[in-house]
């Protein structure tokens, strides 16, 4: 992790178009302002880890959902059951 020190209305930029501005200071909260083009998604830490966390259980209920070809036992239209039924 790269550290730096800045001052209000000092800032940073990151690969040449993602600028980070020091916009206030009050105790130990920082007052952060970007400035990136719109197709940059800026998060939380916490908001980004509940979307990550959000996908993959929706990826897991998906998988448990899908239809699984039976290979003993199926008929010959191919029949199909559950994950969740076996």
């Amino acid at each position: 992790m790269l550290v730096l020190s800045r001052r209000k209305g000092e800032s940073i930029v990151i690969d040449g178009n993602i600028e980070l501005t020091v916009v206030r200071m009050d105790g130990d909260a920082v007052r952060i302002g970007f400035k990136a083009p719109s197709n940059v998604q800026i998060l939380r830490s916490e908001v980004y880890e509940d979307i990550q966390l959000s996908n993959k259980v929706s990826v897991i209920k998906d998988r448990t959902n899908l239809p699984l070809r039976l290979s003993s036992g199926a008929n010959a239209l191919g029949s199909t059951k559950k994950v969740s039924d076996i």
